[in-house]
């Protein structure tokens, strides 16, 4: 499965639990907080001019919202196998790549992402290949000297 599938993404086990995590606190603490801000503002009275209780209803919503991407996401996700990616010697997700002025984590979660410039660049490379980036700021080169198992 490449990075980006209607079928999911790849993460490793820490981004997946990550994920995990952020899921159990938008639906415990989170959700609690906002059904009480509701019936808070709905004790206001006249709820047609209420703006607390529009702005805890908007919350809400958002809230909601998060909770089903990352359910989508956690529903859809494989978890790569670290060992294998750092044993294939190729830059894939989960994988690190050392060089003289720069450390590149590829994941989903807390790293560079694999549909950033950098990411999509790296992708599939081994030490010794050059790339070529494109990114906002312009182009540069840089050429991979080591890859390893995230850490």
């Amino acid at each position: 499965m490449a990075w980006g599938d209607d079928d999911g993404e790849l993460l490793t086990r820490a981004a997946y639990e990550q994920i995990e995590e952020e899921l159990a606190e938008l639906e415990g603490p989170k959700r609690a907080a906002a059904v009480q801000a509701i019936a808070t503002a709905r004790a206001h009275g006249d709820l047609s001019e209420n703006f607390e209780y529009h702005a805890a209803k908007n919350e809400q919503g958002l809230l909601e919202a998060r909770i089903r991407v990352l359910r989508h996401r956690l529903q859809h996700a494989s978890i790569v196998d670290e060992e294998a990616a750092a044993a294939s010697g190729v830059v894939t997700v989960g994988s690190r790549e050392d060089g003289e002025r720069l450390a590149v984590e590829i994941t989903g979660v807390g790293g560079v992402s694999p549909d950033s410039p950098v990411g999509r660049a790296l992708l599939g490379k081994a030490p010794g290949d050059e790339i070529e980036v494109e990114a906002p700021r312009g182009r540069w080169r840089a050429r991979v000297l080591s890859v390893g198992r995230a850490s």
